[in-house]
């Protein structure tokens, strides 16, 4: 294959998929060494506030192992020794501690406004006297919530919780501030980023385009085979700043152009990437999972045409509310619309619709084992709903 430089679309979707860690390999009950390679892999676990089912952040690790601990990836994320931090990685992501100063571009950027939500930004740039409060008053009282200024502060009013708040989102995209805790309501609650990344990775120093090249390179690994869109998108990175470091990489032998049958633009091989001979796992995937963040890429690589449907109207709705992609072998199976009844203890099929050409009766036994083995992980006593077309 690398001496004639083209993949078959199998290959491509084989070497994806071990690329984001679906191997078929079992690990009983994983713990914080193997959540932490996970999170290494991948590069970013991306942060949705949607509680349906359970927190994005959490699906990933379970779509790969199975049950384990959700404890353990929030004392790798919230912990000592802090083992990763929360940032804009791909969107609000968990990241790998190690990865904090080449996100130092991002940070730069975010001061002069750039990139930042356009609310957040405004109070950034022309409230600067509410800014440097906000920090002053973390700084005298320790970790804080949006919420709690204004609750026993120690300079008097303030103005405006709205913009209080956007002033505390403000510090937080500059990296003045980082998340130290979530609270059961998902508030973060942040502190000094002195105060919580370790001196070194703080005190590091690295050049925008080095941190384009490492970013470029880490997204290339995570995704095995990729186009250079792929890669920018993977942690969101500027177009010129992305194809130049892709150039590097190539000149580097890090990256092996290659043609993938079926794809009209150019792709990338990295060059520990794998060809394994099969893939057999099944996998309920979150919607916020890095191997279906870019939709595009996702239809190339399964031939699936996906599309979140929890902002589209009830009536207009396709498939569900929150719809997991089911990964069966090496294909995209099935859509099933999930629900988490904690009231009733019960997890909620609420509807499942199979992929044309599928065997439903294969799909249907390795479903319901796998949203048994999600319920009991969820600590729901009962599965209901039909597993049908």
């Amino acid at each position: 294959m690398r001496k004639s430089g083209v993949l078959s679309g199998a290959d491509a979707r084989r070497v994806a998929l071990r690329a984001q860690g679906f191997s078929g390999r079992t690990i009983a009950r994983p713990g914080g060494a193997a959540l932490l390679r996970m999170a290494r892999n991948l590069g970013a676990i991306q942060i949705d506030s949607v509680n349906v089912l359970v927190r994005a952040q959490y699906l990933p690790a379970f779509s790969r192992f199975g049950i384990y601990d959700r404890n353990v990836l929030d004392r790798l994320a919230y912990g000592r020794p802090r083992r990763m931090f929360e940032y804009w990685g791909h969107e609000a992501s968990l990241l790998p501690i190690e990865l904090y100063p080449f996100f130092g571009w991002r940070r730069d950027v975010s001061r002069k406004g750039v990139g930042v939500w356009q609310n957040v930004a405004r109070v950034g740039l022309e409230r600067p006297d509410l800014v440097r409060k906000v920090r002053s008053e973390i700084e005298a009282r320790g970790p804080l919530a949006a919420s709690d200024f204004g609750q026993g502060t120690s300079t008097g009013s303030w103005w405006g919780w709205n913009d209080t708040k956007r002033a505390v989102e403000f510090l937080y995209w500059c990296g003045e501030l980082t998340p130290v805790q979530r609270r059961t309501s998902f508030e973060r609650v942040y502190d000094l980023s002195e105060r919580v990344i370790p001196y070194d990775l703080l005190a590091a120093k690295v050049t925008a385009e080095d941190s384009y090249a490492h970013l470029i390179e880490r997204a290339a690994r995570a995704m095995g085979v990729s186009t250079e869109s792929d890669m920018r998108y993977y942690f969101r990175l500027p177009l010129a700043a992305a194809r130049a470091a892709v150039q590097r990489l190539v000149e580097s032998g890090t990256l092996l152009p290659v043609r993938v049958e079926g794809w009209k633009q150019q792709a990338y091989l990295h060059k520990d990437a794998r060809i394994p001979r099969a893939v057999e796992q099944s996998a309920l995937i979150s919607p916020f999972d890095s191997l279906v963040w870019n939709r595009l890429r996702m239809h190339r690589l399964f031939d699936f045409h996906y599309r979140i449907e929890i902002y589209t109207p009830a009536h207009k709705r396709i498939h569900g509310y929150y719809v997991l992609p089911y990964l069966l072998n090496e294909q995209l199976v099935a859509r099933v619309d999930l629900k988490a009844d904690r009231q009733h203890g019960v997890l909620l099929v609420q509807s499942v619709h199979f992929e044309p050409h599928v065997s439903k009766a294969l799909v249907r036994g390795r479903l319901r084992e796998d949203l048994r083995t999600l319920a009991r992980w969820l600590d729901l006593g009962s599965v209901r709903g039909a597993v049908r077309s």
